[in-house]
């Protein structure tokens, strides 16, 4: 049984990766001052998909999308490392919960499934000559990929706790 509180891997707090040089940073990614938006891993994803939503006939938007990437690409890399480390959630997970192995293989191989496509969906957004569909719709599926992969991950905590601790009656 998994003992004490335990953060959520996307949510664990990093410090925000300063803006390319000639790349200004949004003083409100969202468009809206005021509204909160999410932290870390969760934020970078929300961010990127803004930066993909944008119509691409806008002025420098391969950049913004390159500019959400690179966040994303640096928080999901602290992802791995917080749940595969030695001492991640993963190995706690297993220690307590052994019948998680087939969850936590799975989990485990997506994160390197996700990284080639964060770093594929780069390569195609540094080509100029790439066209924007293209580089919109590997976003897209990069971003369809990380929601997946979130909704296991969930999944997985959950059949943890409410299963080893028996929830709430």
């Amino acid at each position: 049984m998994v003992t004490g509180p335990v953060q959520q891997p996307s949510l664990v707090g990093r410090s925000r990766v300063a803006p390319s040089a000639g790349l200004s940073a949004d003083a409100h990614p969202s468009g809206l001052p005021g509204v909160p938006q999410p932290a870390g891993l969760a934020g970078d994803v929300h961010a990127l998909g803004r930066a993909v939503a944008v119509a691409t006939t806008e002025p420098r938007w391969r950049e913004g999308v390159l500019r959400r990437l690179r966040p994303l690409r640096h928080g999901f890399a602290e992802h791995v490392r917080v749940t595969e480390g030695p001492t991640g959630l993963y190995r706690e997970l297993l220690t307590q919960s052994p019948r998680l192995d087939h969850g936590v293989r799975l989990l485990t191989g997506e994160h390197a499934a996700i990284v080639a496509a964060i770093l594929a969906v780069q390569q195609i957004a540094e080509r100029s000559e790439s066209h924007p569909d293209e580089l919109r719709h590997r976003a897209g599926q990069l971003l369809r990929r990380l929601a997946r992969h979130r909704r296991r991950g969930a999944d997985l905590l959950w059949e943890a706790y409410q299963r080893d601790l028996g929830g709430e009656t």
